[in-house]
């Protein structure tokens, strides 16, 4: 096992694929030999050429609309939508193409189409480039939605994503790219829909994902020393959803705070609170919590930004009025 970043975890993954089976293609913006927005490409276009890793046009529409085709036709493409944002310019395919084929065809026709796209904020890239929407894709049945926290998980995932006969909507995040994690140098996969319990306790729950991970963990470290034990879950796959893993945790903590950094209204957290409302509220000792961003526009100025978001301060904050309560 060697320390590697999360984006060469998902470059090493792509490259283990298209060796492993010369259906895997790639499709997006500025991803062959410029090696895409984020640089997760590079290198990929010398080693299988400019027919299995194919520049596009600037038109999410038809990126989404092109790996449908190639997918339902035998293929096994992976499409890169460059920011999260300008996906919902290509919803129409996303939602009612892509989603629904394989149900409107009672099961004749398989999907095997990943979209890459990559969210959340940091860096002061404001308001059209900074949204968490995977609560989008969440809604519309049909779609697997993927979303790793760490090299780790994002390498083991989306060589999953690509073996898989359902789309999948793999999501990355701009601030955790530069990030590095224990990685097997043998080949594994990783199931959908099994959260990882990243630090156990007894006290409160606290279910995240993505890079807001990492403000919780650090919380979880901050509550230790005041002697609460935070359990963390890591969902790693919002569909299909580890609600039964979330259900034990709880069961034993009898508290739940939620955190992630899509908008609180209708975010992930809501689906969670209601799910376990339903399905364990005798074993809840206090209301459940969420926390996630403000509904506002993400500001560009970087200090408003942070204002936006939970953080480390927010998420003990939070445990403790939930300890007491």
């Amino acid at each position: 096992m060697r320390e590697i970043s999360y984006r060469d975890a998902i470059n090493e993954a792509l490259q283990e694929e298209m060796k492993r089976d010369e259906r895997v293609i790639l499709l997006g913006e500025d991803i062959s030999h410029y090696g895409g927005p984020r640089r997760v490409t590079w290198g990929l276009v010398e080693s299988f050429g400019e027919d299995r890793v194919r520049d596009t046009p600037i038109s999410e529409n038809t990126i989404i609309g092109t790996g449908l085709g190639a997918a339902i036709t035998g293929m096994r493409p992976l499409v890169e939508i460059s920011y999260i944002d300008f996906a919902l310019l290509a919803m129409d395919q996303i939602g009612n193409q892509v989603a629904k084929l394989s149900y409107m065809t009672g099961g004749q026709t398989k999907v095997p189409l990943v979209i890459r796209t990559q969210g959340g904020a940091g860096g002061g890239t404001a308001a059209q480039h900074s949204q968490s929407l995977e609560m989008l894709f969440v809604h519309i049945p049909g779609l697997k939605v993927v979303i790793p926290a760490t090299p780790y998980d994002a390498k083991g995932l989306i060589k999953m994503a690509i073996r898989d006969d359902s789309p999948v909507v793999f999501i990355e995040h701009k601030l955790l790219y530069s990030t590095k994690g224990m990685v097997p140098e043998e080949e594994y996969l990783i199931p959908f829909g099994k959260a990882a319990i990243r630090r156990s306790g007894s006290d409160i729950t606290m279910v995240t994902y993505s890079a807001m991970l990492s403000e919780v963990m650090a919380a979880a470290d901050v509550l230790h020393q005041k002697e609460i034990e935070a359990e963390v879950l890591d969902l790693r796959t919002l569909i299909p959803l580890d609600i039964d893993g979330v259900l034990a945790s709880v069961k034993k903590t009898g508290r739940l705070l939620i955190i992630h950094e899509a908008s609180l209204v209708g975010g992930m957290g809501a689906e969670i609170a209601a799910q376990v409302q339903e399905q364990a509220f005798d074993y809840l000792d206090a209301p459940v919590i969420r926390l996630g961003a403000v509904p506002i526009p993400i500001p560009y100025s970087e200090s408003l930004e942070r204002l936006v978001f939970p953080n480390k301060g927010k998420i003990v904050t939070a445990s403790r009025a939930l300890i007491v309560a």
